[in-house]
Order: structure tokens, then sequence, then C-alpha cells
């Protein structure tokens, strides 16, 4: 089996890149800010880490015409998925080291991760296995045939987090196209016998989704909004002109 596999050639160059454990999980995280970005004039691309094989619902084909739908909803500019195992995303050299080369070839500014804790360990295990190949990609000594690149920035998306974000994305603008490329993965949300118990009702997704958002869009002041932690303390130059009214 290859080690990536993608329907869109060769990884491009993007300016951002949303690295997630599974498809549909950037969509449902971050897919309103990937929109925003890409509507103002940003480059983005997503890496899914598995393929989606280990799945109560769906086969590893389907989830990967799904994703590409999903992708050409959010306007990025490639979409790859590495050969991890679905269930089994685990922090080793060698995973790293898939990763440093994806790294290596979209050359990002900003690397999104899932947050670091979390119910599924493939997620929490993405956050810190992203971080270290984030690190080693910087590594003028290690050789994987493509110059080293060092992200300037990392962040994290919380959105199923119990934390408080360090800062929210506007997405109102983009929630419809939002629902719409979460919906693109029909074998996971569309209502079916197989896995009845475990999935939300196709009829429930969209209240829930947008009341989440709701819920990150009022603490900024906005209608709907994807939240995000960064490790690093914000750098403010103007405080006439920090975003937020206090009172």
């Amino acid at each position: 089996m290859a080690e990536l596999e993608s329907s869109w050639a060769e990884p491009v160059e993007a300016e951002v890149l949303a690295i997630a454990a599974h498809r549909d999980d950037v969509e449902q995280t971050c897919g309103g800010t990937l929109l925003k970005m890409r509507a103002q004039g940003v480059s983005t691309a997503i890496l899914d880490l598995t393929r989606g094989e280990a799945g109560t619902r769906g086969s590893a084909a389907e989830r990967a015409a799904e994703a590409d739908a999903a992708a050409q909803i959010l306007g990025v500019s490639w979409r790859g998925a590495l050969d991890i195992p679905d269930g089994r995303v685990e922090n080793t050299y060698e995973n790293r080291l898939k990763l440093v080369r994806v790294l290596r070839q979209v050359r990002p500014r900003v690397v999104i991760l899932p947050y670091w804790t979390g119910r599924h360990p493939d997620h929490y295990t993405t956050a810190g296995l992203g971080y270290e190949a984030c690190f080693l990609s910087g590594l003028a000594s290690l050789d994987t045939g493509f110059a080293p690149h060092r992200p300037f920035k990392i962040l994290y998306a919380s959105l199923y987090a119990d934390v408080r974000p360090s800062f929210v994305v506007d997405v109102t603008a983009h929630i419809e196209a939002r629902h719409r490329s979460l919906m693109a993965y029909t074998s996971q949300y569309a209502n079916q016998e197989r896995g009845g118990g475990l999935f939300v009702p196709e009829e429930e997704i969209r209240e829930r989704t947008f009341s989440v958002a709701r819920h990150y869009g009022l603490l900024a002041g906005v209608r709907y909004a994807e939240p995000f932690v960064q490790k690093e303390i914000g750098l403010v130059e103007d405080l006439t002109l920090i975003p937020v009214q206090s009172l």
C-alpha cells in the first residue's frame, strides 16, 4: 500500500495545513475556518492520517470519495491521507517521518492539530505526533529528499475539548458550507441501521453542530465561531484595536 493516498496529485504548497486522524474530523472542528481562510485568499490543505478502514460505517474507498467531495466544498488546494492504521495512530518515529515528508512538501506557515486530550486515542495522539513532526521537519540534518521546513504557528482545534479557547474564528458567513462539507460523508451521517445506537440521527446533526458553533460565537459577540488553543502568549501591538468588547 502506498504511504500517501491522494486523488489530488502531489502535495502543493499551502499556507494553512489541517492535520487530523480521520476523514471528517477537520470538517467537524475547523471546516469553517478553512472556508474563511480560502475566502480571504489564503491557500489551505488537509492531511488525514488514516483512511477509515476500521470505522463502524463506510469503507475506506467510500470515505475517500466523500473526503474528496468535502474538500471540494472547503476549497482546499490539496488533500491526502497517510496509511497509518485506523484506530492505531501511534507517535512513532516512522509515523513522524511520514508527516515530515508532507510538511516539507506543503510547507505551511500554520498547522492545525486536534486538541491534546479527548475521548478518542487517535485524536489526542495526533496532537503529539503532529507537534513532534513539525519540530523534526525543521532539522537540516534529517534527509527526506525535501528541504527542511518548520511551521511558524501550531494551533489546536478545541471544539470538543472542555477548555477555554485562546481565541475563536468567526465562521458565520461559512456555516452552511461547513455543514455541507460534513454531510458529504453520507456513509457516516445518513440514517442507517448499522451503528444506529452509536451515531447521532441525521435530523439532529445540524442542530447539534450549529448550537456548538453558536455557543462559541456568543463568547466573542458573533453568531457562529470555531475555537482554538495556542500554547504561546499572544502579542498585541495596539491596545485600541483588540477585538471583542469587555462590557
